[in-house]
C-alpha cells in the first residue's frame, strides 16, 4: 500500500461536493434506478440492486455506519437480568 501517493502527496485535497453525483439507495425514499429507471429493488445487507436491470447501489444507510468500533447486535425484548441456568 505504499506504493500508492496519497492526496496530499499528489497536491489534491478531500472535497466530497466536487466529486460530483454519487447515487446512494435511500430506504425510506422513493429510489429510481439510474441505469434503466425503474424503482423495483432488491435490498441487500449493504447494498440494493435493481431487479430489472441488475445495477447495484450502495445502502445510505450503510455507508453511515461508523467502522471503527464492532457491531453489537441486541435483541429490542431481551432482558435486563442475568439469564441463570437450571
Amino acid at each position: 500500500m505504499s506504493n500508492f501517493p496519497s492526496l496530499g502527496e499528489l497536491g489534491l485535497k478531500h472535497d466530497p461536493a466536487g466529486r460530483g453525483y454519487h447515487a446512494v439507495y435511500r430506504e425510506h425514499d422513493v429510489n429510481h434506478c439510474p441505469g434503466c429507471g425503474r424503482t423495483h429493488w432488491i435490498i441487500g445487507r449493504v447494498s440494493a440492486e435493481c431487479a430489472f436491470c441488475a445495477t447495484a447501489l450502495p445502502l445510505a444507510e450503510a455507508s453511515m455506519r461508523h467502522h471503527s468500533a464492532p457491531v453489537i447486535i441486541q435483541h429490542r425484548n431481551r432482558e435486563q437480568g442475568q439469564a441463570w441456568a437450571a
